[in-house]
């Protein structure tokens, strides 16, 4: 009995701390605020006032109260926290442009600076629990210094008064709203930013990242004025706020920019106006006198925020009703549904009457997912658009390639074939030029010696003539074939042979020979090579077999001279009948011009043909070259 009653107790109490844990957990405190007061400091503002005291309710702005006022403000917040069995915390959202806060007498906290360059804590929230020892018993006061700066809002933003876990919720909650959405906001417009500039600088003939570009770096430095905790990198608070100011003007005019060249639209004296307000609207932020600064900047404001409406509408009207000259663009959509989010935002925080302050801070919240999404646009579209350019292009260059290369194996094979046609052409004529040349003149010798013979030739004088014939056909296909053959030590050695073959035929015939050969070349290293030394003879060879022929000379003068080292002369006269060298060169039956002609040009030297009355000279110039090194 004692055991079953002790474990009904023990569950009695287990449902009795449950029961009353949620009310201990959730046990709350609110103090009951009294009055909230504001006044001017006197002096610098850091004594409290004693009089001037004007009620309000917070979020407050001193403006509103003074016009253009410049120096320190005091707000008094009485409340009665008597009824709190827990402690309680106090959380500002913000103090502008900088202040101090304090319990009664003793101080909470305070900014760094409280002149000029001020601290910024407008946008900063904060919170404290308030000590026990500073609390007395009843009515107490929660002080608060504001610095004032006119031109810009300046005054306590809410104010709340409650238990810590309160009071800490409620922080945390403003700290996203004011701060953390912010630098979310920066990052992302800087990455944007970065990002189309360096696409911009790479393709430079799509302004529309670049606009896009100054329009992400533009609001990130609009946004600074929300994240900024002093006016660095300006002398002052005010210079900051103009800054900001043509930041935001900036903004509207590279989002419109962005919207005409992105959606192909070509609108010039839009443009032109869009620039002639954005001149005046920077000057006016710049300029404008510290007494009226607030006005003229709320009227910017109000001005920047309009275009920018109208901009994102006429967008719509182009996409959705505008002439279609071309089919709608997914891209041109897309861009036209994130302006139209962001028409439908702000006309919701316009049409609920909020402040310029939150009307700002509304529409600058809002830009960090609208960057977002313009990346995703652009990059998601650009992209896509690209890789199917792409696989297009890829298909089109592997179908350019196959047929390239049909026609270059056509065009390759037909080459070859006429290569093969004219190489065979060009044996044929070297062939019929040796013949010509070579073993045709030992038969015009051999006929030339018959003939001037007055009893037939004994078998041994024709087996001469014969063995001669074979000297000629092998010494034709040996040195015709290589370019290696050995050069003559000198100019005598390499007109032996040609001298001993036409000596004796020129002697039978009663033609005096002379021959005038120099005895050394005058640089060893400078000599004919083995296709000059053939070339040259059968030039020779083809001179004198002319003489035989056709000249009727009875005298012929054969020379080799070296002017110079590099040049080497081959001379051939005769005091024949001589021939019209014209009409022989252009007629093309003779075979013997035309064969010398190719032999001079084939060793790159100079054929030069004189005939007269008085006899015929024929003369051919080579240059002479170093042997080139055989690289190994």
């Amino acid at each position: 009995m004692t055991c079953w009653l002790r474990r009904w107790l023990t569950l009695c109490l287990l449902m009795l701390a449950g029961m009353c844990a949620p009310a201990l957990a959730n046990e709350t405190c609110t103090p009951r605020i009294l009055d909230v007061e504001v006044a001017k400091a006197p002096g610098d503002g850091s004594a409290r006032p004693t009089e001037g005291w004007i009620k309000t309710k917070l979020p407050d702005a001193m403006n509103r109260h003074w016009p253009g006022y410049d120096g320190s403000g005091w707000y008094r917040v009485d409340f009665d926290a008597s009824a709190c069995t827990v402690p309680v915390a106090l959380g500002i959202d913000g103090i502008s442009v900088a202040g101090a806060v304090y319990l009664n007498d003793d101080l909470l906290w305070r900014d760094k600076s409280l002149v000029e360059p001020l601290s910024r804590s407008w946008n900063i929230p904060r919170w404290w629990v308030l000590p026990a020892t500073s609390l007395h018993a009843g009515v107490n006061s929660v002080w608060i210094r504001a610095v004032a700066v006119s031109g810009i809002w300046s005054g306590v933003s809410a104010l709340r008064l409650a238990d810590e876990a309160t009071v800490r919720a409620q922080f945390e909650h403003a700290q996203w709203h004011q701060r953390t959405i912010y630098f979310i906001n920066a990052v992302l417009c800087g990455m944007a930013g970065v990002l189309f500039t360096l696409v911009w600088l790479l393709r430079r003939k799509e302004p529309a990242y670049g606009w896009f570009a100054l329009m992400s770096l533009a609001w990130l430095a609009y946004l600074t004025t929300y994240l900024a905790e002093s006016p660095w990198p300006f002398a002052d608070s005010m210079m900051r706020s103009r800054a900001s100011m043509v930041a935001l003007i900036v903004y509207v005019l590279g989002a419109c920019l962005f919207t005409f060249r992105y959606g192909g639209q070509r609108m010039a004296w839009i443009e032109r106006a869009l620039w002639a307000l954005a001149g005046i609207g920077s000057l006016a932020s710049l300029l404008a006198p510290k007494a009226v600064a607030g006005a003229w900047w709320g009227m910017v404001w109000q001005v920047a925020m309009a275009v920018f409406l109208l901009n994102a509408l006429q967008f719509q009207w182009h996409v959705w009703h505008g002439p279609r000259e071309r089919p709608r663009r997914r891209r041109d959509m897309l861009l036209a549904l994130v302006w139209l989010v962001f028409v439908v935002v702000a006309l919701h925080d316009l049409s609920g009457m909020l402040g310029f302050w939150e009307v700002a801070r509304n529409w600058a919240a809002m830009s960090g997912p609208l960057i977002i999404a313009l990346i995703m646009l652009v990059l998601g579209s650009q992209l896509v658009q690209e890789m199917r350019s792409v696989e297009r292009f890829n298909h089109a260059l592997a179908d350019g390639i196959a047929n390239a290369r049909a026609e270059l194996a056509i065009a390759h094979e037909r080459e070859h074939q006429q290569s093969l046609h004219n190489t065979k052409l060009q044996e044929r004529i070297r062939i019929a030029h040796e013949l010509h040349d070579g073993l045709g003149a030992s038969l015009v010798r051999g006929m030339a010696l018959v003939e001037q013979a007055d009893a037939p030739l004994p078998n041994q004088r024709v087996l001469s003539l014969l063995k001669t014939l074979r000297d000629d056909l092998r010494q034709m296909i040996d040195y015709s074939t290589s370019s290696t053959a050995a050069v003559p030590d000198s100019p005598v050695q390499w007109a032996a042979p040609l001298r001993h073959r036409f000596t004796r035929i020129l002697d039978e015939l009663d033609v005096e020979s002379e021959w005038n050969i120099a005895e050394h070349w005058q640089d060893e290293q400078l000599r004919p090579n083995a296709l000059q030394s053939l070339n040259l003879i059968r030039l020779a060879e083809e001179a004198l077999t002319n003489v035989i022929k056709h000249s009727r000379a009875t005298k012929v003068r054969v020379s080799c001279e070296q002017p110079s080292p590099a040049r080497f002369i081959v001379r051939v006269e005769d005091n024949g009948i001589g021939f019209d060298v014209q009409t022989v060169q252009q007629t093309s039956l003779n075979v013997g011009m035309r064969s010398m002609t190719a032999r001079a040009a084939r060793i790159a030297g100079k054929l030069k043909v004189e005939s007269g009355a008085c006899g015929t000279a024929v003369a051919v110039e080579v240059t002479l070259e170093r042997p080139q090194p055989i690289s190994v």
